[in-house]
């Protein structure tokens, strides 16, 4: 069992000159036995030091941490039943393959058959049985990264942590490996806990999310969840590439019906309707100031003579071809925004085009406490 129950968990770092400075301010957590949970957000949030505070390599300000019912606040880290994978590998120069992996258990004084066992099943799980003999300054950085999970798994931990493991690698070899990790986990079936500031590797290899901000828990839930239903204007913001737009305006009722009229005094401010599934929280809005976040794969391109309205007139920016998709860059006068469209779309700088938005993908946020509308 590797349930990890954090309650009220605090970190003050002391400062000789001015006040205190909270890392992690009381945050409350439970990370299921057997289940992948990746802390996600930009640098500074606390993941790291939340992290650290589980392995016990950062003194506890507050709170408590629980390993399968068990406080270990005032356990040290090798008396923890955990493994935690590091960013930089941490791997012995002078030592091969084999005695990195081993060196764990040789401290721990297993016997030699068992360490070797574990460490030629956990090779060829690794794809590592032909490089035991090398030492790490013979490897790629890939392989390094994998000596390094390898080093952790022959623990045969409770619990795995991994400190943004993947941070160092170039884009190719971040895809595979956290391909590779997301395998490990489901052959494993032990509980990881991942730290990352990449969305992408959160939405990928996460059961769930945890959404940090400042020390701060914003939001927990499975990928999808958050993506589809964010919890507040940060998460939305911040969980989905290119991240979501948004628009300052305010909520006007009329004959036809409920809409949102974007703050713009020029010609091309956007009027949306709303849905029939926002009319109900809108209308307490009502000439109150509202944000409004739509994901660009909800803007496309029309033609004013197809009859598909309401749209707006924008002019673009930038156009960015990828190949399976082109992103659009637009602005209105008031706001910049972004439309992800078809791989065929070809638009050039200043040209002016006509788009519309989907208005049953839109988000509504209170422009007080930027928190989503449901």
């Amino acid at each position: 069992m590797g349930e990890v129950v954090i309650k009220n968990l605090v970190k003050i770092y002391a400062a000789q000159n001015g006040p205190a400075v909270p890392a992690v301010k009381g945050i409350n957590l439970t990370i299921n036995d057997r289940e992948f949970m990746v802390l996600v957000g930009p640098s500074g949030c606390g993941k790291t030091t939340t992290l650290r505070m589980i392995a016990g390599l950062e003194e506890i300000s507050g709170g408590t941490i629980s390993i399968d019912g068990k406080v270990v606040n005032q356990i040290p880290p090798k008396d923890r039943d955990i493994a935690m994978v590091f960013q930089n590998y941490a791997l012995y120069p002078h030592l091969s393959v084999y005695d990195n992996m081993a060196f764990g258990l040789q401290l721990r004084k297993f016997p030699k058959a068992e360490i070797d066992t574990r460490v030629h099943a956990t090779a060829v799980m690794l794809g590592l049985e032909a490089h035991l003999d090398r030492k790490p300054k013979a490897l790629s950085g890939g392989q390094r990264q994998r000596v390094a999970v390898g080093r952790a798994i022959v623990r045969q931990p409770r619990v795995f942590l991994f400190d943004e493991p993947l941070s160092n690698l170039d884009a190719q070899m971040r895809v595979s490996m956290r391909t590779e990790i997301s395998k490990l986990h489901a052959r494993l079936g032990v509980t990881m806990v991942y730290v990352t500031h990449d969305q992408a590797e959160a939405m990928t290899m996460g059961d769930r999310l945890c959404v940090m901000q400042d020390g701060n828990i914003l939001q927990v839930a499975p990928p999808l969840e958050i993506y589809n239903h964010p919890a507040n204007l940060f998460v939305a913001g911040f969980i989905g590439s290119p991240p979501m737009n948004f628009f300052r305006g305010t909520i006007r009722q009329a004959e036809l019906g409920v809409s949102f009229i974007e703050d713009n005094s020029s010609s091309g401010a956007i009027r949306l309707p709303l849905p029939d599934s926002l009319i109900h929280i809108a209308r307490q809005y009502v000439g109150k100031g509202i944000i409004l976040g739509i994901r660009p794969e909800n803007v496309h391109e029309l033609s004013p003579a197809s009859g598909e309205w309401p749209g707006v007139t924008a002019t673009v920016e930038v156009s960015e071809p990828l190949g399976a998709e082109t992103l659009v860059y637009l602005h209105t006068g008031a706001n910049s925004f972004i439309a992800r469209m078809a791989p065929t779309t070809r638009v050039s700088a200043g040209e002016q085009i006509a788009v519309a938005f989907n208005p049953g993908q839109v988000h509504l946020f209170d422009a007080q406490t930027e928190l989503a509308l449901v």
